[in-house]
């Protein structure tokens, strides 16, 4: 489509929205753009906001490829008419809403239940903000069809997003995904849309019994439930739900375990979706924790707990000896496998985690008399294994990502940083009871499977269209050879083929078809390069290891660091430029 077409197309749109049915207030905001903000028209009104596998993430704004309310009803109204399909049975008992702090979201939570109720849908929503990982219980413990959590999880505040969850608690993925998709494509007129009163009788607030019974079942994956309650006030504990859902209902969770002594970051205590404390309320980055930092080390606290908004992600840093240690996602999901494989009793169990995630977890895995499943970058696709294993697959034990995303239980089927909170305390305690801590506990680790340790880089772009060009050549034509090092299996997730380059055998990928490329070299190291699904950023993630040499551990972690760094600016500026 040529510029001008395109322009004569936006132009068109911008005079739909210009008036019924589009309120008052909307149209005085697109006025407004077009005024005052001209170099943003073509990028809300030229195309229309992409509803992937899982929903959607954006801006929020007027236009349709904006988050608004007219974007969210649309996305809405294609998930009822999916769910209409289906026998009234499924549906009868409706679809749970839950939404995070995020500016708007709460006036979106309510535009979603109305055009559920729209179409005779009952609804259940919370009555304010909530962690995500409750959304997917009530799902399950309220016996819904599915649900809707509004949320952008650790997006900057400008964004705001739509997630869509069916009735065993996780994210849609195949074949609801791609249904929805396809209805949503056939919504032309947004005036056509039912929609119910906001006081609806078919709305409803979810009862706080229900919130009663995510706690008790969060409380029964405790393993030591009896030293908890006896000793966990000896754990100092600062917690930050960086302006997010969590303080809702990670405080509540920790004190039933028995760790009472808690400290709250005050400056992020309060939910806020303009997050002024932090440029992005994201508890990966030095930003995202530097207010929970100054707490730790100003009361002298043994761990901080970082939430993100939604409360999915857990970030835990420790502090000894005025040292402060923040633990990457593959280090605490290492420690978590661990310590789950080692204390509970199971038989024949499994874990599962994605592509991109630590090796160590398969090794680990196995050693410990357990199986690992690999699957791709999306906790939709761990949750999906675990519905599956219901009736005689294994005992699923631990999932986990490397962006900080845990889970035990099978209560719930989305991350859940409430449980990992409380567990991760325990574990703390666990360890204190012997003299140690998290960090030597993660010493022992390597010293009896090696030493293993991974990082990532991003290429960010202007937009996410261009992302798919920019990984095209490596993934059309990757190299024999990488670092100095040959190449030896190529794993392509896009033509769904895992080469062997020393035997020229070919084997099939049994993944979903996704734009990933994973190399594998001859001294066992790995690299990944993938376009990320949520942000306009292409992805390297590096993965090295080595058996330990007996010397001192913190400076053999620092070496294979330095040369995981170096090897990521190489291949940034080999094959982006960057």
């Amino acid at each position: 489509m040529g510029e001008r077409q395109l322009k004569k197309q936006t132009s068109e749109i911008i005079k739909d929205w210009l008036k019924a049915p589009y309120d008052e207030e909307t149209r005085s905001e697109v006025k407004e753009l077009i005024q005052d903000h001209k170099d943003q028209v073509e990028e809300a009104f030229g195309s229309t906001i992409a509803f992937g596998t899982g929903g959607m993430r954006e801006k929020m704004g007027v236009g349709p490829a904006r988050i608004n309310k007219y974007t969210i009803r649309q996305a809405t109204y294609a998930v009822v008419k999916h769910i209409l399909k289906h026998p009234k049975d499924m549906w009868k008992k409706g679809v749970v809403i839950c939404h995070d702090c995020r500016v708007h979201s709460r006036e979106f939570a309510i535009e979603t239940a109305r055009v559920f109720a729209g179409s005779n849908i009952p609804v259940h929503i919370t009555k304010d903000l909530r962690p995500t990982p409750f959304c997917s219980f009530a799902i399950r413990h309220l016996g819904a069809i599915g649900g809707v959590n509004i949320t952008a999880s650790h997006n900057p505040k400008e964004y705001n997003g739509y997630k869509v969850y069916w009735n065993d608690g996780g994210q849609v993925v195949t074949p609801h995904d791609t249904a929805i998709i396809d209805e949503i494509k056939n919504i032309k007129d947004l005036s056509k849309i039912p929609l119910s009163d906001e006081n609806s009788p078919l709305i409803k607030i979810i009862d706080e019994s229900v919130e009663k019974a995510y706690l008790e079942a969060i409380y029964d994956e405790a393993l030591f439930k009896h030293e908890n309650e006896a000793e966990g006030k000896e754990i100092k504990i600062c917690y930050s739900p960086l302006h997010g859902a969590g303080i809702t209902m990670i405080p509540d969770a920790l004190r039933l375990w028995g760790f009472e002594n808690i400290t709250l970051v005050k400056s992020q205590e309060k939910p806020d979706g303009n997050f002024p404390t932090t440029k992005t309320p994201n508890p990966e980055t030095e930003s995202g924790r530097a207010e929970g930092i100054k707490t730790l080390k100003e009361s002298k606290g043994d761990l901080l707990l970082i939430s993100d908004p939604d409360s999915d992600r857990l970030s835990v840093s420790m502090q000894k000896d005025d040292n402060i240690h923040t633990f990457s996602g593959n280090e605490l999901g290492i420690i978590f496998l661990h310590y789950l494989a080692t204390q509970k009793n199971l038989t024949n169990w499994a874990s599962i985690t994605t592509i991109v995630s630590t090796p160590l977890c398969k090794k680990m895995s196995e050693a410990l008399g357990g199986k690992c499943f690999e699957v791709l970058t999306g906790f939709k696709y761990i949750a999906e294994n675990i519905e599956k294993w219901k009736q005689d697959g294994p005992n699923f034990i631990f999932g986990f990502e490397e962006s900080l995303g845990y889970l035990s239980s099978k209560n719930v089927r989305d991350k859940d940083a409430v449980l990992a909170s409380c567990q991760i305390a325990e574990i703390a305690l666990f360890l204190r009871k012997q003299n140690k801590t998290l960090l030597d506990y993660l010493f022992d680790i390597y010293k009896e499977f090696g030493i293993y340790r991974e990082g990532g880089a991003s290429i960010e772009f202007a937009e996410k269209s261009l992302l798919s060009s920019a990984i095209e050549p490596i993934m059309k034509n990757p190299p024999k050879e990488l670092l100095g090092k040959k190449v030896v299996r190529i794993d392509n997730y896009e033509s769904k083929i895992s080469t062997d380059l020393t035997s020229s055998k070919t084997m099939p990928i049994t993944l979903p078809t996704s734009k990933v490329l994973t190399l594998h070299l001859e001294d066992g190291s790995r690299y990944i390069f993938r376009p990320s699904g949520t942000e306009p950023k292409i992805k390297i993630y590096a993965a090295l290891h080595k058996d330990s040499d007996g010397t001192d551990m913190s400076t053999q972690i620092a070496s294979l660091d330095a040369e995981v760094s170096k090897n990521l600016d190489t291949l940034k500026k080999e094959f982006f430029k960057a």
